[in-house]
């Protein structure tokens, strides 16, 4: 069976923080594949600003991707008629791929600590197994959630990369916590810079293909 990280997000624009987690993953939990999902609206931000059309950021995400045979990105959510939650992408994928693939999810720390807040928070954490990756300015805590879910929690914090893959159950669903990578990246800080024309300050966070492709279509401006 393939073992393959789903990563999931906005990607607006895609930068140096996203790409850092889905190699490393990749590399330390022994993956063959990730898969980047931009969401057509992620649902935590369906009552904000509306984010970059999504084949922009479908084509940013691709270009940033080139050079990795092992990173694909996946139209799932931008191809399906309704705006799919998690649960439900999760669950579509769980179907598609039934004995073909061991799924993982990838999430950053800020989204662990609001799990409760996601739709069918449960069943999502029940589906794959889950890897918590660190973000400076944000604390691992599990205070929240259930007995039974603290239970399948595996803390790999502070762990060497090298020795990550060897601690990763090959046949039950676990949630694992790591801090192998932190990139201080914000894509909202991103766009800031981009309207304030402080090139200097958002040109080294995001790939040239990236940089390009916004001055190109004049993004964020």
């Amino acid at each position: 069976m393939k073992r393959i990280a789903l990563y999931g997000g906005t990607f607006d624009p895609p930068h140096a923080g996203h790409i850092a987690v889905a190699r490393g993953v990749l590399r330390w939990f022994a993956l063959d594949e990730v898969w980047l999902i931009p969401a057509f609206l992620a649902p935590h931000k369906r009552h904000t600003k509306p984010p970059t059309p999504a084949w922009h950021r479908y084509a940013m995400l691709a270009l940033a991707t080139q050079d990795d045979p092992n990173i694909r990105v996946s139209t799932i959510e931008l191809d399906a008629p309704t705006k799919p939650y998690t649960v439900e992408t999760l669950t579509r994928l769980t179907v598609e791929l039934k004995d073909t693939a061991r799924l993982f999810f990838v999430m950053g720390v800020d989204s662990w600590l609001d799990i409760k807040t996601w739709r069918d928070w449960k069943q999502v954490l029940r589906l794959a197994n889950h890897i918590i990756v660190a973000r400076p300015g944000y604390n691992w805590d599990d205070s929240h959630l259930t007995p039974e879910i603290r239970s399948r929690i595996i803390n790999l914090r502070g762990r060497q990369p090298q020795t990550i893959s060897a601690s990763v159950d090959k046949k039950n669903c676990h949630i694992y916590a790591t801090d192998a990578v932190q990139q201080d990246v914000s894509a909202t800080e991103i766009r800031a810079a981009v309207r304030a024309g402080k090139r200097a300050e958002w040109l080294p966070l995001v790939a040239p293909a990236v940089a390009g492709y916004i001055d190109k279509y004049g993004l964020y401006e």
